[in-house]
């Protein structure tokens, strides 16, 4: 499956609407998502959303869109 995940780029500060960032992670499934990036980056999970073929579709409309690849021995 395909999540985005919406996050902050620190821990550091209190999180802010304006800095909310997404990434684009395939993973077995929503833990093994939020493990593997909490474990290779510093970055405040927000939210993960598992996209339907529909919404995967859409995202891949926008020229920004590029599945993140994390060294993940469980997926």
């Amino acid at each position: 499956m395909i999540y985005k995940v919406f996050y902050q780029p620190t821990t550091k500060n209190n999180p802010r609407r304006e800095n909310t960032r997404s990434l684009y992670v395939e993973a077995a499934s929503e833990v093994i998502a939020r493990s593997m990036v909490e474990e290779q980056t510093d970055y405040n999970i927000e939210y993960l959303e598992e996209l339907s073929p529909k919404a995967l579709e859409y995202e891949q409309q926008s020229p920004d869109f590029k599945i993140t690849e994390f060294n993940n021995e469980e997926a």
